[in-house]
């Protein structure tokens, strides 16, 4: 049982908001999560595609790829044309020597609108659960083939946001349909973290903590705001700067015998939250509390 620290380039650079960061030149991000001393960092809307030039890029840095974020669209079409779609992103990946895929369903999502309000939602059906269950365990077993562990993001504004949307999809999908737990999504979607690793540890394949500062959250659901607006309003932090319990986290992993990816990723405006110091407090919050808890980290 061991563990590995990565970090999200989101931090530097948003892909949802391409202007919080914009310019800021991806030997920026290497150089920071290489002095903090992370071990991986995952795929940014600002690095190369091509395996034969990010490959050399980051291990300058000492750094893996972690692997990358994929936008589904199993509701709008097939496995196959998912398979098609998923090609070139698949193939990347296995090059790089990534050992986990991210996957969210965005087809019908709202959180990269900011004029949507997060009461909007979208909610699926009992037989649309079957439909998608079915298509995602399907397209599972084709990334599980290529010896990738597939771990699907639950996220606000999409179909797996609320604690009844995570039991839908639990229930919907098979063994192979593994899940990224975002403790920071978690709890904003009334989803406790700590909860969830311990009723489906078997599906726990990929974790990325950011932490949350509930009251933001709060004024961005009474006001009507957007998922972006929440953002840029500060609803998320790193790790040891809001309002989860670390401590629990890691001994809920350190009780199922996590072995994997442990990612620091916080959605804010860099220009107010310097990435480099934000990620040295996460980095230092989850060593600490993960040694505390018995999770041992990968030499």
């Amino acid at each position: 049982m061991s563990i590995r620290f990565g970090v999200s380039p989101i931090a530097w650079v948003n892909d949802d908001m391409p202007e919080l960061g914009a310019g800021t030149p991806l030997e920026t991000i290497l150089s920071d999560a290489r002095d903090i001393g992370f071990s991986g960092v995952e795929l940014g809307g600002i690095f190369p595609r091509d395996a034969a030039v990010l490959k050399p890029k980051l291990d300058a840095y000492g750094l893996d790829l972690v692997g990358g974020w994929f936008s589904g669209a199993l509701l709008a079409h097939d496995v196959d044309a998912e398979i098609a779609a998923a090609e070139d992103h698949l193939r990347l990946l296995k090059a790089m020597g990534s050992t986990v895929w991210v996957h969210a369903e965005t087809s019908n999502a709202i959180h990269g609108q900011r004029g949507a309000p997060l009461s909007g939602t979208p909610r699926l059906d009992a037989q649309a659960w079957k439909t998608f269950g079915a298509r995602l365990t399907a397209f599972a077993d084709h990334i599980t083939s290529h010896g990738l562990r597939f771990a699907y993001h639950h996220h606000l504004g999409t179909v797996v946001e609320r604690s009844d949307d995570l039991e839908a999809f639990i229930g919907a999908t098979g063994e192979t349909v593994g899940l990224t737990l975002d403790t920071g999504h978690a709890a904003l979607g009334g989803v406790d973290p700590v909860t969830a690793i311990r009723t489906h540890p078997s599906r726990i394949a990929h974790v990325h903590c950011k932490d949350v500062r509930g009251p933001v959250f709060a004024g961005v659901r009474r006001n009507g705001q957007s998922f972006l607006d929440g953002v840029l309003a500060g609803m998320f932090t790193v790790p040891g700067d809001g309002g989860i319990d670390y401590a629990k986290v890691m001994r809920a992993l350190a009780d199922i015998r996590y072995s994997g990816w442990i990612v620091v990723e916080a959605e804010q405006d860099p220009a107010i939250a310097n990435p480099r110091t934000y990620g040295e407090l996460g980095l230092r919050t989850l060593e600490r509390e993960a040694a505390a808890a018995g999770l041992e980290e990968a030499a």
